[in-house]
């Protein structure tokens, strides 16, 4: 399955998180660190969903890079 991540900086570092699969976030010094501890987020995530007999949804976020004038 793919999942979507969005990192951003922050004071602290960087955090990450998936838009498709809400309170899913990780924070980390480096944007490494917080790709893995979302990661990590949506493998428990979907995990307890699947123990709980949940359908875990289908990804449906798209992204792109929009050229616009300065």
């Amino acid at each position: 399955m793919k999942v979507r991540d969005v990192i951003e900086e922050t004071v602290n570092g960087h955090s990450a998180y998936s838009p498709d699969l809400p309170g899913c976030a990780g924070v980390g010094r480096t944007v490494e660190e917080a790709e893995q501890a979302v990661r990590q987020a949506i493998a428990l995530h979907v995990e307890a969903l699947r123990a709980e007999g949940c359908e875990v949804l289908r990804p449906t976020t798209r992204s792109t890079w929009l050229e616009v004038a300065a």
